[in-house]
C-alpha cells in the first residue's frame, strides 16, 4: 500500500489521546510537510461522517475550533465530553489540553 499524505495523517490523528488537542499546524509537521496546515483540514473534511476517527481533537493554532456552525457545535460538544474546558474567550488552552510528542 502506498504511503500517501493523507494515510500518514489518519494515523497520526487515530494516536491523539483522549482529553488532549493538536493543531492543523501540528499535524502537517508530524506527517513530514509542515507547510500542509490548510491540507490538514481538507483531508479532515473529506473524511465520512461516521469515522471513527477522532477529527475533534484538530483545533487551530490559535486554540479554537476552525469550523462553523453545527460543525463547531458537534466538535464543542465531543471535546467538552473529553474534559476539555474552553476559555470564556472560546479557545482551549494548548499548555494544559495539547498533546506533546517531543
Amino acid at each position: 500500500m502506498p504511503d500517501t499524505f493523507a494515510q500518514r495523517l489518519y494515523a497520526i490523528i487515530a494516536a491523539i489521546p483522549c482529553s488532549k488537542v493538536t493543531t492543523y499546524g501540528a499535524l502537517a509537521r508530524l506527517a513530514g510537510s509542515s507547510r500542509a496546515a490548510r491540507q490538514v483540514g481538507g483531508v479532515l473534511h473529506r473524511l465520512p461522517k461516521d469515522t471513527t476517527l477522532p477529527w475533534h481533537r484538530v483545533i487551530n493554532h490559535q486554540g479554537r475550533i476552525s469550523l462553523t456552525g453545527s460543525s463547531f457545535l458537534r466538535q464543542k460538544r465531543k471535546l467538552r465530553k473529553e474534559g476539555i474546558v474552553f476559555r470564556k474567550d472560546g479557545s482551549i488552552d494548548l499548555k494544559v489540553f495539547g498533546w506533546n510528542v517531543d
